[in-house]
């Protein structure tokens, strides 16, 4: 059975326990929009409440990815302003902030986020795919931090994700540059795992990794990704203090004891939601 809803911004199915959320402005090249920042909270607060759902994959319509945030958001930002610098300054602060928000519902969603990218991965869309678990790319993908070019640094999360995904080194070179790299070097410093030779197959391949993630304990999966994510801003006795806290709870799930089960009579188990 598929669930299927239309946003401004987006298309979303539900069909296997795998969320699809497509951003859907092929003709805007996937630009992100007044509604795209307000909708996609929305949609990952319905994905973190619905236990149908175990996986999201994140792609955009058409040929691209997306070219990032559209400029006529920017300059509709800029007829807010005033004459006084320090209203100007609580403005644009409060603007960025919510802007943020966005794509930090896409990092703490408890469900794994895979993105599959094909053409254009601009500014903005680089905030997002750092923001998500995994990235795939089809092998005409281009990636680039173009806020340099725009005469400003990068401010809805590249700066702050990327270093631990590419390096600090790497990092710098694209923030600095603003350089455009393809899918084979992004393959390379590990901005995506894998490559594919098209945009049918990347959608192929990631559901397939996708439907693999989604047949695992959504108990094991969701503690998983909450030690990972918690890793990145602790040291390693407060992560391994943390997971025997947390497993203390977790493995007297059923889940454990059908896995168990499964792996034993090599049947594979059945998990529910």
């Amino acid at each position: 059975m598929t669930t299927v809803s239309d946003y401004q911004a987006f298309h979303v199915e539900l069909t296997d326990n795998i969320a699809h959320v497509q951003i859907n402005r092929p003709e805007k090249v996937n630009s992100m929009n007044a509604a795209f920042w307000s909708e996609i909270i929305d949609i990952f607060q319905w994905i973190d409440d619905t236990d149908d759902v175990r996986v999201v994959v994140l792609s955009g319509a058409g040929k691209h990815f997306s070219s990032g945030i559209d400029l006529m958001m920017l300059a509709s930002v800029a007829t807010e302003l005033g004459k006084d610098v320090g209203r100007n300054a609580r403005v644009l602060r409060r603007k960025i902030l919510q802007l943020q928000a966005s794509f930090n519902a896409v990092d703490s969603c408890r469900k794994p986020v895979l993105a599959a990218i094909q053409g254009y991965c601009l500014g903005g869309a680089i905030d997002l795919i750092a923001a998500c678990d995994m990235r795939y790319a089809a092998e005409d993908a281009q990636f680039s931090i173009k806020e340099i070019d725009m005469g400003m640094a990068a401010d809805v999360g590249t700066l702050q994700r990327l270093p631990r995904i590419i390096g600090d080194g790497m990092l710098r070179e694209l923030a600095y540059t603003g350089r455009t790299i393809g899918a084979e070097e992004a393959r390379s410093i590990g901005l995506v795992n894998r490559t594919f030779v098209d945009t049918q197959s990347l959608l192929e391949g990631v559901m397939a990794i996708a439907g693999e993630i989604a047949s695992k304990s959504p108990i094991a999966i969701a503690g998983t990704k909450e030690m990972i994510s918690y890793m990145r801003d602790h040291r390693i006795d407060d992560g391994l203090e943390y997971v025997a806290t947390w497993n203390a709870a977790m493995l007297q799930s059923a889940d454990l004891r059908l896995a168990m089960t499964a792996h034993m009579s090599k049947q594979k188990a059945v998990f529910d939601n």
